[in-house]
């Protein structure tokens, strides 16, 4: 799930090299943060988080079957 977050976001930025995805596990859920420059944050979210969105409905869609709830934050 990392990489595929990981490959979007790449995609997207202007600033490739600031692009990171950590898995960090809570108790009632994964959540997969992904840290891009200040400048990129925008490019990620997307008009009115319509890309944060439809990141978010892939990672269901990937995973449709796991016990836990998996989220995707995204970082500054």
């Amino acid at each position: 799930m990392q990489e595929l977050i990981k490959h979007i976001a790449l995609a997207l930025v202007d600033k490739p090299e600031s692009v990171e995805v950590k898995d960090v596990e809570r108790e009632d859920c994964q959540v997969l943060e992904l840290h891009v420059a200040p400048d990129d944050l925008g490019k990620v979210i997307g008009k009115q988080g319509r890309t944060a969105r439809a990141m978010r409905s892939l990672l269901r869609a990937a995973r449709p079957d796991q016990e836990k709830r998996l989220r995707l934050e995204i970082v500054e």
